[in-house]
């Protein structure tokens, strides 16, 4: 299984002034943590004492509590783990807000907050000097007082932020580009109306414009009400995606994250490369090389496309549709055409793009008569399909026109001197060739634009035939997976009259099909579910996953779906297809990219055709 390692976060229910109190419910809480396989805890600033201690924070018996309290968690904690802290930390006659980084029978080192809160409600200037100005020491025989350390722990990196969440120069910036691979927020900040979803939405966009998990811990329950409450936020996202969110409790939050994924999304999809390399104080740890974790917290999805969500999934077909006609209207427009042609299968993709078309002709003020679809029934068309393109197009109100293809393609048999009773991919590929040059000479004779239907599904594992269905004037499907496209039909049918419902709700049920071949000829029966490869495709482009890795996400996430042999086989094809068919993506016609993961050899995937990768 890839390299996963599990944090945990949580705030303890504080008694405020209490070190030792305090130790032993930090304790409780590694516990229940350690026992869901955690290695790695966090907890709030100042959450050995309390944010609200007041005049407190200076008396000499809290201090001396204080060493007592990091002596119990750190007798507590077992070999490979570790366990962030804050505290009130005095060197010489000034007092620190700091977070402390411990292991077992060890305190790794000592983290000041550098730039103290402005904000109205705190108090953090009354008690504590700012970490620009604590002095580079080592404490406790072994903790270095630094607040740019970084602490590598093994099998990965990580730097502690004690900075204000709204602060002007975050010193998380300076953390990541010193390669810190997961950054760990300490806060002590009150509650107001408004502030929670602040916070979500400050921790989620930290997590893209670093590339990597982000951990936010606030003080929370036992914290003095006198004039301000404390709700114990903790939110945890990762390269941009929320993974959890939770106030007013005292559980502990968990997040799997996989390093090498931090490296390689920064190394493809971020400005790192151009940061300059920060040269940061390290602190080795490699003793400590943290086990791997199942990735069962690590928001993994079996369907990376499709949101889970009724409402943001319908919020993303919806956006996809906008993005595909813009598209196709300035394309439309540019070319100074006429007309929208089409081929018409009554398949999936041809519906979206026809749908598409009647968006944009409508945005244009067309008449729906100013797009052409085109049926062309071959050896393997069947009545289905058949009948919902006419319904399709009686309900969209375009012209369609039938044009059998069988008598062309038997002629160009005899010309080729092919047996037409040999059904070989000679036999497939006539048809679609077929299908492509009556559609181009359409768009001609019509002053037309012919669309294109194609998806990405299909694009990335070279499903057509080449200067066949693989070419048109513009792809507007070329970036919407087979799943989403089958989504944003059964959307459109959604907010349809019930007759277009009807078809396009069958269109969405009907097995996809190439209809090449004479009877039934299911796709996926060739070349494996469009599920499993489209979920291939996202783990692969996005983190760079190898087969092996692939192998085990399916297992994790499809292995109740998918027997072992059908993803074996199906991983397989789509390995071997993937790399095989690259000359087909490098000749592909234009098309929006409406994702993040696109194919265009114009844009995000550059490879070589004749690339020998192995996997």
């Amino acid at each position: 299984m890839s390299s996963f390692y599990r944090v945990a976060a949580f705030t303890p229910t504080v008694t405020l002034a209490n070190p030792i109190a305090n130790a032993k419910a930090i304790i409780d809480g590694i516990e229940v943590a350690r026992a869901k396989g955690a290695k790695l805890y966090v907890t709030p600033a100042l959450s050995l004492t309390g944010a609200t201690c007041g005049d407190l924070f200076r008396v000499a018996s809290l201090e001396r509590h204080i060493l007592t309290a990091i002596e119990m968690i750190t007798q507590t904690l077992l070999e490979s783990e570790v366990c962030v802290v804050g505290l009130p930390l005095r060197i010489h006659d000034r007092l620190y807000n700091c977070a402390a980084v411990l292991t077992q029978n060890e305190i790794l080192g000592i983290v000041p907050k550098q730039q103290l809160s402005q904000r109205a409600e705190s108090e953090e200037a009354r008690y504590f000097t700012p970490g620009t100005l604590a002095p580079n020491v080592t404490l406790f025989e072994t903790a270095l007082v630094d607040a740019h350390q970084l602490f590598s722990v093994g099998s990965f990196t990580f730097a502690v932020d004690l900075s204000d969440l709204w602060s002007t120069q975050p010193t998380a910036t300076m953390l990541a580009a010193g390669r810190a691979q997961l950054l760990l927020h300490l806060d002590a900040s009150p509650m107001v109306i408004g502030r929670a979803a602040a916070v979500e939405t400050m921790v989620q966009a930290n997590a893209a414009r670093w590339a990597c998990p982000y951990v936010y811990c606030n003080a929370g329950l036992g914290e003095s009400t006198t004039d301000n409450v404390y709700s114990g936020q903790v939110v945890m996202a990762n390269n941009g995606r929320l993974l959890v969110t939770s106030q007013w409790t005292t559980d502990v939050q968990l997040m799997d994250f996989n390093p090498r994924w931090v490296d390689y999304v920064r190394m493809r999809e971020s400005d790192f490369a151009n940061l300059p390399t920060e040269q940061l104080l390290v602190c080795e740890c490699l003793e400590l090389a943290m086990e791997a974790s199942d990735g069962a917290y690590a928001g993994l999805e079996a369907n990376p496309f499709v949101p889970q969500d009724a409402q943001t999934l319908a919020q993303r077909c919806n956006e996809i549709l906008l993005l595909q006609t813009a598209a196709l209207r300035k394309r439309f427009e540019h070319t100074h055409a006429k007309r929208l042609v089409i081929g018409l299968s009554g398949g999936l993709d041809s519906t979206l793009a026809l749908l598409v078309c009647a968006r944009m002709a409508e945005v244009c003020g067309l008449p729906p008569t100013a797009i052409l679809g085109v049926t062309m029934p071959g050896f393997g068309t069947s009545k289905r399909t058949r009948s919902n393109v006419d319904v399709l197009a009686e309900e969209l109100g375009i012209e369609l026109r039938e044009i059998p293809i069988a008598p062309g393609v038997e002629q160009h048999f005899k010309d080729i001197g092919h047996d037409p009773d040999v059904k070989d991919v000679t036999y497939e590929n006539a048809q679609a060739r077929a299908r492509t040059y009556l559609l181009m000479d359409l768009a001609n004779q019509e002053n037309g634009l012919l669309v294109g239907t194609g998806d990405l599904s299909e694009i990335a594992l070279g499903w057509s035939t080449y200067n066949g269905d693989h070419m048109s004037m513009y792809s507007v499907n070329c970036d919407v997976p087979k799943l989403l496209v089958r989504h944003c039909v059964q959307w459109v049918a959604q907010h349809s009259q019930p007759a277009l419902a009807k078809a396009l709700q069958d269109i969405c049920d009907t097995p996809v099909s190439p209809e090449l071949l004479p009877g039934e000829q299911h796709t996926e029966s060739i070349v494996g579910s469009y599920e499993l490869h489209d979920f291939f495709l996202y783990y692969f482009f996005k983190y760079g996953c190898d087969q092996e890795e692939l192998a085990s996400l399916a297992t994790l996430l499809h292995g109740e779906t998918y027997s072992e042999e059908v993803r074996t086989r199906t991983l397989e094809i789509f390995c071997r297809r993937f790399v095989q068919q690259q000359f087909k993506r490098s000749a592909s016609p234009d098309g929006p990219k409406v994702g993040t993961v696109a194919l265009s050899p114009r844009g995000d995937w550059h490879m070589p055709s004749d690339a020998a990768f192995q996997w």
